[in-house]
């Protein structure tokens, strides 16, 4: 078994560990003092759950598994409440820890509720899908919906460690997986080009887990997310360029109530963005075309509705990147060269959406 640990700098450091058949890790990552643990995971998956449950059990701790609602209908407040309360009856206590099972929306609650009961209890993550492991787990961003829009109230913990057991992708379904790879596409457009000749060279290979170059897009994604979040944790300037497609992609989330995969959005907000880009006079055609031409490959969509336009607008004006009045977006001035458009015109945006629509 060969195990791959990512280290995330700032100032509380952390490891991504990477390996197939690695659960054996998972309570290396906790620090030391812990009782009970209080596991959060997917009501629908207990099968990925329990060897967490055992392997926590096993390692002396008190574990209490707390099922949640699937994807995104987990991310809410009142979903968050049901789990203080949890909290409270089984006493857990500042020195213990939560950790987070599943994809992205509970790794994402789970952290939330980490860093919001007692005012923070440590948390590690396991997540299991394509996606969760390369964007949502990696980076200490936690956070959970409103009516209003997506990760609007949120915090920024790092987690104790992430733990990326590759054995787990065989069971994603090939569609969640393959919107996954959107990410892994986000970071070859803004930081490693190498990411888009792997998938280039075999587009088919790149929907598969056990295609011949996953372990090492999954572990490329993970070092980009590294190096920016090690960083810049809270967004105050690097950061955002891990944004990239995500203040349209995230639009298309909300106007399709969540039923839409994140990838999915997200790849639809990557052609956006480097429309944007080309109109801007930041890049020439052919970076759009290639970013339209990968995608396609691997099966994610690439334009929208054209009646959408008004309530995306809509939806765009409460984006994180925004100061203000002024919008913000992340556009490239060159493949891996991300940069900031700031305040365009309601001209330049619409045209850009345009280029999109069906």
């Amino acid at each position: 078994m060969t195990v791959t640990r990512i280290t995330v700098g700032g100032a509380s450091p952390y490891d991504v560990v990477v390996g197939a058949g690695v659960l054996g890790e998972l309570a290396g990552l906790l620090k030391p003092g812990v009782r009970t643990v209080a596991v959060v995971h997917p009501a629908s998956l207990p099968e990925i759950a329990r060897p967490v449950c055992e392997a926590l059990s096993t390692a002396g701790y008190d574990v209490v598994a707390l099922p949640v609602p699937d994807g995104e209908q987990a991310k809410s407040v009142e979903v968050a409440a049901q789990l203080w309360s949890a909290f409270g009856r089984y006493g857990v206590t500042r020195s213990d820890a939560v950790v987070g099972v599943g994809g992205g929306a509970t790794t994402d609650l789970a952290g939330f509720v980490a860093g919001t009961w007692l005012r923070g209890v440590q948390v590690a993550l396991v997540p299991t899908t394509l996606l969760a492991m390369v964007d949502a787990a990696v980076g200490g961003k936690n956070g959970i919906d409103t009516p209003e829009g997506k990760n609007l109230v949120g915090t920024f913990l790092p987690p104790a460690g992430v733990l990326c057991d590759l054995a787990t992708l065989p069971s994603v379904p090939k569609s969640d997986y393959v919107a996954g790879l959107a990410e892994i596409i986000k970071g070859g457009f803004i930081a490693d080009p190498t990411i888009l000749t792997l998938i280039e060279d075999d587009p088919e290979a790149a929907t598969r887990p056990e295609g011949a170059h996953t372990r090492e897009l999954i572990e490329r994604k993970i070092r980009i997310k590294a190096d920016v979040v090690g960083a810049d944790l809270r967004e105050t300037g690097l950061r955002e360029i891990l944004n990239y497609g995500h203040t349209l992609g995230h639009a298309i989330e909300r106007a399709e109530q969540y039923r839409m995969r994140h990838g999915e959005a997200i790849a639809i907000g990557m052609v956006y963005a480097a429309e944007l880009s080309r109109l801007d006079g930041r890049v020439g055609p052919d970076l759009v075309e290639r970013t339209r031409s990968i995608l396609t490959s691997v099966g994610l969509p690439t334009a929208y509705r054209a009646d959408a336009w008004p309530q995306l607008r809509e939806h765009m004006r409460l984006d994180k990147k925004n100061r203000g009045a002024k919008q913000r977006f992340v556009v490239l001035d060159g493949l891996a060269k991300p940069a900031r458009l700031e305040d365009p015109s309601e001209e330049l945006l619409e045209a850009a959406y345009k280029e999109i629509s069906r």
